[in-house]
């Protein structure tokens, strides 16, 4: 091959191009990526559809959390309510008083306790009906899932009806149950007699009405996690234990936690169903704070003691309110 061969053979070599002056302007058609972003069209268009419901959420909520921090800081009795009055400002006292109250802290101790017994049997009962409905046949399913809805969507003082008849004293079913074991003298044994067995009774309550949420939606968690990481992990050896705990457990841990947490709100703001299964008029041995705060505004025409007392309330559950807020941040990121 000759030289003037090789030469044409050979690709043109690449003629370094001068570099740019900072000061001398791009060429015709380039982009410049000077200047202020254009707003997308239409990028306003989601706050101005969830601006009505804002509007009516600040109306609804605003106004009455305005007056109730107000209220909390006079004293509004029976005289001031009817007369329209302006009650005097006592500034702290109220909170004083309340946090000084060794019965209010009892009343704490009562709703935590509640509280924490609720959302365990809640989210322990639930965890194990969500994995055994990914074990059962399709039909079964469909017929527990039918099952839950229709006692998620049962009103609660149709659901507190049932219950009381159930713990009925003459007529209850638990009681005729336990009398062809324990014997007949158990007929007409009245479980509210003792609070502890009243509180069992009402859990019961709470429980039933709050598991086919977490039910369903665990469930919805679980059928997220990949069946092959399941088949490998058995296939390596691990136990069923060791396949939840390693396999299932990270995937639907935000979950259960998010559910979680609700359920800490929700149980901690428990009132109608200790309401209803008292007959309207709940003893002092089982109020929550949400009673108590109703007690001392209505039965004591408290008015403001009651309100300090909600929203003692509303910041003993801010706390959860805020980790709540957090994790559904920390899911948005995750996804």
């Amino acid at each position: 091959m000759t030289a003037a061969e090789t030469q044409a053979a050979d690709p043109p070599a690449a003629i370094p191009s001068a570099p740019l002056d900072k000061g001398t302007p791009p060429p015709a058609g380039t982009p410049s990526n000077s200047g202020p972003p254009r707003r997308k069209k239409g990028a306003l268009l989601p706050y101005l559809l969830i601006l009505p419901a804002i509007i009516a959420v600040a109306a609804v909520y605003a106004f009455p959390l305005v007056k109730s921090v107000i209220m909390s800081f006079q004293d509004m009795g029976r005289r001031e309510l009817w007369s329209g009055n302006t009650p005097p400002w006592v500034g702290f006292d109220q909170y004083t008083a309340i946090l000084a109250d060794s019965e209010f802290w009892y009343v704490v101790g009562r709703t935590v306790l509640f509280m924490a017994v609720c959302v365990t049997l809640t989210m322990a009962i639930g965890l194990l009906l969500a994995l055994l409905m990914m074990r059962l046949t399709t039909w079964v399913r469909i017929v527990l899932t039918v099952a839950l809805i229709a006692a998620w969507s049962m009103p609660l003082m149709v659901a507190a009806s049932i219950f009381r008849w159930l713990s009925d004293s003459d007529y209850g079913l638990i009681n005729t149950l336990i009398a062809k074991v324990a014997g007949e003298d158990f007929l007409g044994h009245n479980w509210f007699l003792n609070p502890w067995q009243g509180f069992g009774i009402i859990t019961a309550l709470v429980v039933w009405g709050a598991i086919p949420f977490v039910v369903v939606t665990l469930y919805a968690a679980l059928t997220q996690v990949p069946k092959e990481l399941e088949e490998a992990a058995a296939l390596d050896g691990a136990s069923a234990t060791g396949i939840f705990r390693f396999v299932t457990w990270p995937v639907i841990k935000p979950v259960f936690v998010m559910v979680t947490t609700l359920s800490v709100i929700w149980d901690f703001n428990v009132f109608g169903q200790i309401w209803l299964l008292r007959g309207n008029k709940p003893e002092p041995e089982y109020e929550t704070l949400g009673l108590y705060s109703f007690s001392k505004a209505f039965s004591s025409t408290s008015f403001s003691q009651g309100t300090a007392i909600a929203l003692i309330t509303v910041v003993l559950l801010s706390g959860v309110a805020v980790y709540y807020l957090r994790q559904l941040m920390k899911t948005g990121e995750v996804e």
